[in-house]
């Protein structure tokens, strides 16, 4: 799987790979899931691809922005209002509603790279990513997300997962892993400065020079978080 996920990204600039992380509760009929796809679409008709761990939630949102990259933004909404007549994955027709909206719009320019595990076997897959590389070992498959997202990460509100790959990702700036450290863009300031703090901590710990390297921005519009995402570039 490995090796066909590096074949796969063989051809993309590599700094032009995003991930967008979070949670998989995020409800299809949520604001925070149209403003999900609203980025991932703008970032995508921009030349980034864009990767997420491919279940339900942001994830999914992540990846009906790629699909819907080139076509107009009314067209994106109104899937969106079809997706959220089933809006959680535990709906007896979450994915009979992603299957209506793709035989509605079959086809897409722009690809999108999904990294499920079968760890959470329990959340399906969404349809709307091009490419899906699954893994068994959700410890490969977390670290080797956050690693070939050289381009940035933007994490939106989620758990426990979303905090550790939080983290994995500070570590890797932190060691300049690859050479070099990339933007970490946490969308939802009250959520992430309030609710569930990690970003005034890392931010103290950078000021206090116990993290370096990284590139923390907090911001709570769609504008800018494709601007720090393109600042870097």
């Amino acid at each position: 799987m490995t090796d066909a996920l590096q074949d796969f990204l063989a051809g993309f600039n590599e700094k032009k790979v995003v991930a967008i992380m979070g949670g998989h509760n995020i409800q299809r009929s949520d604001s925070g899931f149209a403003e999900v796809a609203k980025i991932s679409k703008k970032l995508t008709e921009r030349g980034y691809l864009m990767v997420s761990g491919g279940g339900p939630g942001a994830m999914e949102a992540t990846h009906v922005g790629a699909w819907f990259a080139g076509k107009p933004e009314q067209e994106m909404q109104e899937a969106i209002s079809i997706l959220a007549e089933a809006p959680g994955y535990q709906h007896p027709l979450w994915l009979d509603k992603a299957h209506e909206v793709l035989l509605k719009h079959p086809e897409s320019d722009y690809k999108s790279l999904g990294v499920p595990t079968w760890l959470y076997g329990h959340e399906p897959p969404t349809p709307f990513a091009s490419h899906i590389a699954k893994y068994f070992a959700n410890s490969v498959r977390e670290d080797g997300l956050v690693t070939i997202a050289k381009g940035g990460i933007i994490f939106t509100p989620g758990s426990a997962g979303t905090v550790q790959e939080i983290f994995q990702d500070a570590t890797q700036n932190h060691y300049l892993t690859f050479g070099y450290a990339s933007p970490m863009v946490f969308f939802n300031r009250k959520y992430w400065i309030k609710e569930i703090p990690v970003y005034p901590l890392l931010k103290n710990l950078l000021e206090e020079n116990k993290y370096k390297n990284l590139i923390i921005s907090a911001v709570d519009h769609s504008e800018d978080v494709v601007r720090e995402i393109e600042r870097f570039n």
